[in-house]
């Protein structure tokens, strides 16, 4: 075992406790060498280590030994880092729990919309009641979610998302009640409505992120794209498991089986207090709404929706619900890739490329459908557009981050996911009007052109107040 040199002077009469690197080395005193003075070098054998200074490296082998005879080979004692940036994430400690309860509690939110399409319009076989209903339940969540976040940011997220949480599970459940009783349809959309209480769980997940890793750009990219990731996935399985479920067992099964996982991914999420961001003290913070350049953001949020909007709509019309699974996955795979490579230093030019990445990609399905008209064309085309949605919203989620005073963050990011619902609301009545009106070729310009649009709001106002607040 390698022995660091001590300080000049005399000898102490008992054994040599040294910290070197993590290990602690207890060396017994070296006894005097007949013939050598004091502060000549004492002769060692062949192949044994040379004496290093103190905080020198020590050659290890992986298991934490010494490797002995490696001279001038230095090699840290702690453990090489892993390459994945994600297995780094989840070594945090307290991340894999809470994210576990998160991943449960959010995926039903890509079911609840198709369960309760398929179920009203199942009992009262009305498209148009189920479409009323379903639309009345994303305009109460534009009200509701931003007070919910406020009150999450105010008093904590386990004291306020789990009541509220039991409350939207209780307005699906008594829609499910309602929708198979054959209540009268106004019961429909106030149970409906009621759902609307359903926190951010995305936002909050987001939240913990950023407390665990404030100060590591690197950490926290790394970790909004594993966020944006978890999205894409939910949103595009969530539709297929939920008509899975109805049509094999009975149509209330969608609507039941995501409220009975809302709920209990909602309590394993709460149950992990120690990530848990602190409740600031009370502070007259500023809104984020009135944080400068935030109205801006939320316009760029906006019109990034009406391309979800548009797409969904056209596409649908176009070849077939299917199709879209592939602009969700290029959108998983590209969130996941993007999460994984060193983030540039300016967010605001970052979001900048980003938006002229996804308007120049959003104009390939209007090419394929106008020139080939080729399906499988078209499928390609989908997915290298879906491979620019998801470091367009991570970065927005980044600039966000940045905006928002961190005492009303949960608020902050709330706005941002309720403007791009709104979008996309507006994005699928846009869409739907130019099918109807000018076919499914013309309807793939719109994409485009709200990518255009959410480019245009970025380089004039927002991204000049990102690099301020950078």
């Amino acid at each position: 075992m390698p022995m660091p040199s001590a300080a000049p002077g005399p000898r102490a009469a008992g054994p040599l406790h040294t910290v070197c690197g993590d290990l602690l080395i207890i060396a017994p005193r070296t006894p005097a060498t007949p013939g050598k003075r004091d502060g000549e070098a004492v002769p060692r054998p062949a192949g044994e280590d040379v004496p290093r200074l103190a905080g020198e490296a020590v050659p290890r082998r992986p298991g934490g030994k010494s490797v002995p005879g490696q001279h001038g080979k230095e090699t840290s004692a702690r453990p090489a880092p892993a390459a994945n940036p994600y297995r780094r994430l989840l070594a945090t400690p307290g991340a894999r729990a809470f994210t576990a309860g998160n991943l449960i509690a959010r995926f039903p939110q890509g079911m609840f919309s198709v369960s309760a399409v398929i179920m009203i319009a199942g009992s009262y076989g009305s498209y148009a009641l189920a479409g009323a209903v379903t639309a009345t339940g994303l305009a109460a969540t534009a009200v509701v979610a931003p007070w919910t976040a406020r009150l999450v940011d105010r008093y904590g997220q386990a004291r306020i998302a789990v009541p509220a949480t039991a409350i939207a599970v209780l307005g699906s459940l008594a829609l499910l009640l309602c929708a198979h009783h054959g209540a009268p349809a106004w019961t429909l959309f106030a149970a409906y409505a009621a759902t609307a209480t359903t926190p951010n769980t995305g936002g909050m997940s987001r939240a913990r992120w950023a407390y665990l890793h404030r100060g590591d750009p690197a950490a926290l990219h790394t970790a909004n794209s594993f966020e944006q990731a978890v999205d894409e996935l939910c949103y595009m399985l969530g539709p297929v498991v939920a008509a899975t479920l109805c049509a094999v067992l009975f149509p209330e099964a969608g609507t039941l089986v995501g409220a009975v996982l809302l709920m209990t991914g909602m309590l394993v999420f709460a149950a992990q207090r120690s990530t848990e961001p602190p409740v600031a003290a009370r502070t007259r913070a500023v809104s984020p709404l009135r944080t400068p350049g935030m109205p801006a953001l939320l316009a760029v949020f906006l019109a990034t929706g009406a391309v979800f909007g548009t797409m969904e709509v056209v596409s649908i019309a176009h070849a077939g619900g299917a199709i879209l699974a592939l602009q969700a996955g290029g959108s998983c795979a590209a969130g996941l890739l993007y999460g994984s490579l060193r983030p540039a230093p300016d967010v605001g030019r970052r979001l900048l490329v980003c938006l002229a990445c996804m308007t120049a990609l959003m104009s390939l399905p209007l090419l394929a459908a106008s020139t080939t008209g080729s399906l499988p064309v078209l499928a390609l085309c989908l997915l290298l557009a879906g491979a620019a949605t998801a470091p367009t919203m991570v970065t927005g989620m980044t600039v966000v981050q940045r905006l928002t005073p961190e005492a009303r963050l949960n608020e902050g990011m709330t706005l941002a996911v309720t403007a791009l619902l709104g979008g996309i609301g507006a994005g699928a009545a846009a869409g739907g009007w130019l099918v109807e009106h000018a076919g499914t070729v013309t309807g793939y310009a719109a994409p485009m052109c709200a990518a255009g649009l959410a480019l245009v709001i970025a380089a004039g106002t927002a991204v000049r107040r990102t690099r301020r607040a950078g």
